[in-house]
């Protein structure tokens, strides 16, 4: 029961920062320009420092090269999910002009915008090598393979360019994460006074990506929230196939507590922030994946502290 509670405290920790977004929406203070303005300034300035000056101050030489290898456990997860959600597909007898988001959205999750602040609140400082090295494997298959089944479903003409991925894959959040392995590599250190400021501006990451989970629940609405069999595929490739799959390919492997846990607990995240983004460049059915994050994000707030209770058995 303790674990229970703890667990639903790191959750309210979280849950209260975006019922303040949500509250602050609804009221009119923010809008869908603001959010816009959030979401860069989230991934542009603030994550790419967070993740650059966390690898900096918490990691030796030693530790990185130890913890790379560790990136197979997400990478064959998601290959196994994906091919999961072929049969998913067939079973539930997904509509054709949905099939490449359903995909899309079954096997990739939102490590950064839920992922990072969950597990912050839940294992503290010590589980953010783990997440970054998640959000590595998810943001190279979301930019490249999870792009393109969206595009599949598209009513548009935009051309689907490789050089455009791989400019989304190596994004500002994991050049900040590259930026700092290299400069823990090289024995490279900032001044103190350049550093200070680094970290002050990450630490605008978790309070701001919470705001913007919040502002996006109040700007698509909770009356467009409704439990069909579609809706009923992604949630259950969310919650339930996704940590089932990382658990058993983590449980009996070598590996440290904190690193099994926090890989399960990303697997279980909601589906990905930017899935209505790239649906509507490509003219896919963006609404469908916007009511979609909405409901994982918040049927995320009751299934992770259960799966914090059932993680509990594993060594």
């Amino acid at each position: 029961m303790n674990i229970f509670l703890n667990s639903l405290s790191g959750v309210l920790t979280i849950l209260v920062m975006i019922v303040v977004g949500y509250g602050l929406t609804r009221i009119g203070w923010f809008n869908e320009s603001i959010s816009r303005l959030i979401a860069k300034l989230v991934t542009q300035v603030a994550l790419p420092l967070y993740m650059m000056t966390t690898i900096m101050t918490r990691f030796s030489k030693k530790a990185l090269v130890q913890l790379l290898p560790d990136l197979r456990f997400p990478v064959i997860s998601m290959l196994l999910l994906f091919a999961l959600s072929f049969l998913v597909v067939k079973l539930l007898h997904i509509d054709q002009s949905k099939r490449g988001l359903f995909k899309s959205m079954f096997f990739n999750s939102n490590t950064i915008f839920v992922g990072l602040p969950v597990n912050m609140a839940l294992f503290g400082q010590d589980s953010l090598p783990y997440v970054l090295v998640y959000y590595m494997a998810n943001t190279f298959f979301f930019w490249t393979l999870g792009v393109y089944l969206i595009k599949q479903d598209g009513q548009t003409k935009e051309p689907f360019s490789w050089f455009a991925t791989l400019k989304k894959v190596f994004s500002p959040p994991l050049l900040g994460f590259m930026i700092g392995v290299v400069f823990v590599l090289l024995g490279i250190q900032l001044p103190t006074f350049l550093l200070s400021d680094a970290q002050y501006i990450g630490n605008l990451t978790i309070p701001l990506s919470m705001f913007f989970i919040g502002i996006q629940l109040a700007l698509v609405g909770l009356s467009h929230l409704t439990i069909n069999k579609d809706s009923l595929g992604i949630l259950g490739g969310r919650f339930i196939a996704a940590p089932l799959v990382m658990a058993l390919l983590v449980m009996t492997a070598p590996l440290p507590l904190l690193l099994k846990q926090v890989f399960i607990i990303q697997a279980a995240m909601p589906v990905m922030t930017n899935a209505p983004v790239v649906a509507k460049l490509y003219g896919a059915d963006a609404d469908y994946a916007a009511v979609m994050v909405t409901e994982s994000t918040l049927i995320s707030m009751i299934v992770i502290p259960i799966l914090m209770v059932l993680i509990q058995g594993i060594h």
